[in-house]
């Protein structure tokens, strides 16, 4: 039904910059709340930032100044723009959103998420 696809990740110095892309395919109707989670090994997934559909956002204290998240409903893509990226910033990052679905109603979905790595 609802396809989400990230890019954008990969390998980076510290206190470099790293810009992630999300894109919801399939039978869109409406995208309400898009996010980025963050899973390091041998940890659980956390919340990094959220954007609902009128761009209130919402990040966690450890991304907080460091990054951006912004969103473009044309073209159903939300961004994570992250500044001064630390070792503690590796992770796989993962994006979720809220899709209202063609001829479904309201879904949850997840991407397949991208690899982050903060060398020292």
């Amino acid at each position: 039904q609802v396809q989400l696809v990230e890019s954008g990740g990969g390998l980076v110095q510290a206190g470099g910059s790293l810009r992630l892309s999300c894109t919801a395919s399939g039978r869109v109707f409406r995208i309400n709340n898009m996010g980025w989670y963050r899973q390091a090994p041998g940890k659980q997934r956390e919340l990094v930032a959220t954007i609902t559909g009128s761009g209130d956002t919402n990040y966690s204290g450890s991304v907080q100044g460091r990054s951006t998240i912004s969103r473009d409903n044309a073209k159903n893509t939300v961004y994570l723009q992250m500044n001064s990226l630390k070792p503690d910033d590796t992770a796989v990052y993962y994006c979720n959103a809220e899709v209202m679905v063609i001829a479904f109603g309201k879904g949850n979905y997840w991407g397949q998420g991208t690899q982050v790595t903060v060398s020292s």
